[in-house]
């Protein structure tokens, strides 16, 4: 009886020592718009686009606003001499709202949809005085 014991004993010892395998999991991100790996399989997008002023001359020194309707966070680019804007990382499940400012004069708000598939999207905006 004693060496059977000492046989399960040894067997249970044995079976709860093995390694576990344990799957890896993958950090998640610390916000929304934190750049992750190699375009996070397709889920990421990004915005791009030209800032004119009343004449059709790039308006270099707006401040552009990137609005998430989700979290409502809000990110801001300010354009050079070009009036060129970037904003990447953005989720293609959200929609944003895309403004721009500069010397008091604003462009109208136009919106990022998440039906617009497309991986760079395009969307010019124009300072128009108040009217």
């Amino acid at each position: 009886m004693r060496i059977v014991s000492l046989y399960f004993l040894l067997a249970c010892g044995f079976l709860y020592s093995e390694p576990q395998i344990v799957p890896q999991q993958r950090n998640p991100p610390l916000f929304k718009g934190e750049k992750r790996g190699k375009d996070d399989e397709g889920k990421t997008r990004s915005l791009t686009g030209t800032v004119k002023d009343e004449q059709e001359n790039p308006a270099s020194g707006a401040v552009v606003q990137l609005k998430d309707t989700k979290s409502l966070q809000v990110r801001s680019f300010i354009t050079r001499d070009d009036g060129v804007y970037h904003f990447h990382g953005l989720s293609a499940d959200v929609d944003y709202q895309v403004k721009a400012d500069r010397k008091g004069v604003t462009s109208g708000v136009k919106t990022l949809s998440v039906f617009d598939s497309r991986k760079t999207a395009v969307i010019n905006l124009k300072l128009e005085g108040k009217k």
